[in-house]
């Protein structure tokens, strides 16, 4: 199954001069960083001096932030154009500016992730395990409605969550479709496309594969603190987190959106019966399961071989070999000119350009000066206030930056500056961080995994945005109470 074509726009575009003027204002933003250096004093907050190159950086990420917040260019373009602007201001080396994002791990991570989401899409596979599983619910709107929010979650802990969205928005729209509901007036159209958004959504914050943000945050708490942060050691948070939050999300749909029928008009048998008329499966098919069991099992036993190889193993490792088998001759038979176009290329420039930002913000000493400017005030507080802030923090400002990965870029170097200026415990903060960068369910903007759902026409904007910021309130402290309690027993707070 294709992902479908992304036909409207959930955000209107600025016009051409608009964007000319936005892009002015970033540029005259960042030459006067440049330029225009701050006195000692507007420059020293406690005892932290922001260094000159440290105001570049930080005049480079705000020149990235309006371009960003507006959409005046693409996404991956404005992380290139920071890079750029990075090594013409001398902040660096154009050649170290380029090698900490684009030499880094998780470029490898990123492209094996999204190979293995095209072959099980591509394959037939993941429609196989949505219907399995959506045969099991029954005819009743509210357990298709549960059905849908588990399938997503379930399938979105090891293939990107966007891949999961494009899965199930078309079988949620067959459905719908059959019951003759009608687009944007339905309570039951809406419910059931924002759960193909939000299954994902929860899911993508179980493991580190789920997410664009994810790996991302490996990757800084690597590069910044010096910490490997496992595949299971991130699901040891994200996945008690994801699950709790499960019946809640149901609920507040139920609640904002209760169907106006209590079943549909097919019986039980007849969607068994639509599962069993599936084909056996195809070569392809069992390929891309073995493959897929592999490559999961390889990441939940890498500390074993970590021992026996005696080397570090990071997460790109395992997934680097698994999709290589697809290509083995006489193993797969989905060409890489197929798979190749389904690899988000845009998203990718997005991450290792922000990792190059990221890295520049904190070598100068931006990141430390910006964290304990607007958050220095965190080290006094109890470990769990230090959490539920964090998520909070987090939650609110990705009302304004449209990007999950954008908000992971800005968020988390200042976090792991902060931890270290504190004397906190670094994953403490920077795992609630991490995690709460994924859950967008507030903005249609943040994610694909949203505009996929909502090119379909069955919700609105504002219908989103008025229940996401209830699921957000909800799901917050949720999720900060839990990563908190879960750090309590593996000796974390």
């Amino acid at each position: 199954m294709s992902q479908p074509q992304l036909a409207m726009s959930p955000k209107r575009e600025l016009s051409q001069p608009a964007r000319w003027i936005v892009l002015g204002v970033a540029l005259t933003v960042a030459f006067l960083a440049r330029f225009v250096l701050l006195s000692e004093g507007d420059r020293t907050v406690a005892d932290t001096t922001l260094s000159p190159s440290g105001q570049v950086a930080i005049g480079i990420l705000l020149f990235a932030l309006i371009l960003w917040m507006t959409e005046a260019i693409p996404f991956h373009i404005t992380g290139l154009l920071g890079i750029f602007l990075l090594a013409v201001f001398r902040v660096d080396s154009f050649k170290n500016i380029v090698s900490v994002g684009f030499g880094n791990h998780i470029f490898i991570f990123f492209v094996g992730v999204l190979v293995l989401s095209s072959f099980i899409t591509r394959s037939g596979l993941g429609n196989r395990i949505s219907v399995f599983l959506l045969s099991k619910t029954g005819n009743g709107t509210a357990m298709i409605i549960l059905g849908f929010l588990v399938v997503g979650m379930v399938l979105s802990m090891w293939i990107t969550n966007t891949a999961v969205a494009a899965m199930l928005m078309p079988l949620g729209v067959a459905i719908l479709r059959e019951e003759g509901v009608t687009p944007m007036k339905s309570k039951f159209g809406k419910a059931l496309m924002i759960a193909c958004a939000w299954g994902p959504i929860m899911g993508g914050i179980m493991a580190p594969s789920g997410a664009g943000p994810n790996p991302l945050a490996i990757s800084f708490l690597k590069e910044m603190a010096g910490l490997d942060l496992t595949f299971v050691g991130w699901m040891t948070y994200g996945v008690p987190a994801g699950l709790l939050i499960l019946f809640p999300t149901w609920g507040i749909l139920m609640l904002f959106f209760r169907p106006e029928m209590k079943s549909l008009t097919k019986t039980k048998e007849e969607l068994k019966a639509e599962y069993d008329a599936l084909p056996s499966m195809s070569r392809e098919e069992k390929v891309t399961l073995v493959i897929f069991l592999l490559t999961v099992f390889l990441w939940l036993t890498t500390p074993l071989y970590e021992r026996w190889l005696g080397i570090s193993i990071p997460i790109s490792m395992p997934v680097l070999l698994t999709v290589a088998l697809f290509f083995f001759p006489g193993v797969g038979r989905i060409a890489w000119k197929h798979v190749e176009k389904e690899i988000s290329w845009s998203s990718i420039l997005l991450i290792v350009s922000g990792i190059s930002l990221g890295m520049m913000l904190y070598q100068t000493g931006g990141a430390e000066w910006l964290a304990v400017l607007y958050l220095g005030g965190m080290g006094g507080m109890h470990p769990f206030l230090q959490v539920l802030l964090v998520v909070f923090i987090v939650s609110f400002i990705k009302i304004f930056l449209s990007s999950n990965t954008v908000t992971a870029t800005v968020i988390i170097p200042i976090i792991i500056t902060l931890s270290v200026a504190l004397g906190i415990d670094t994953l403490s903060i920077t795992v609630p961080a991490a995690l709460t960068t994924s859950m967008a369910f507030i903005l249609v903007t943040s994610t694909p995994t949203n505009v996929i759902p909502y090119t379909a026409g069955y919700f609105s904007i504002r219908d989103m945005a008025l229940i996401g910021m209830v699921m957000t309130l909800v799901a917050a402290p949720i999720v900060g109470a839990t990563i908190y309690v879960v750090g309590l027993v593996t000796g974390l707070y």
